[in-house]
């Protein structure tokens, strides 16, 4: 065979086997997507809303934990912050966005008579 004969085969028209090959690059890369969406993104968003939604909820008498661990008793809310009771004496300030939960009725005293 001569070159020209060999030229004239490679520039042949692609067939439907190489057609399909060139989608699967682009499919694999929305599956990956799709999986990084589900896997990653759709819960972070999840979990912000509840958080949000924790903070919206707050009040005043609410038994807290801080993000730090601290554990206090809500005795005023602001816009940005919320003034947390540690005890009797003692009060803190702490943004809103620092509350990571809200534990139920007499966690604290169950705490303390320990």
């Amino acid at each position: 065979m001569s070159f020209l004969t060999l030229a004239a085969a490679a520039g042949a028209a692609p067939s439907a086997t190489s057609a399909t090959a060139a989608w699967q690059p682009i499919i694999m890369l929305v599956i990956f997507g799709l999986i990084f969406y589900f896997m990653l993104i759709r819960p972070q968003s999840k979990r912000a809303k509840e958080h949000k939604s924790m903070l919206e909820a707050v009040q005043k008498g609410d038994e807290v934990v801080t993000i730090g661990g601290i554990v206090g008793k809500v005795v005023k809310i602001k816009e940005q912050f919320v003034v947390v009771a540690l005890n009797d004496k003692d009060q803190i300030i702490v943004q809103k966005h620092a509350v990571s939960a809200t534990l139920p009725k007499g966690t604290i005293e169950s705490v303390y008579s320990n």
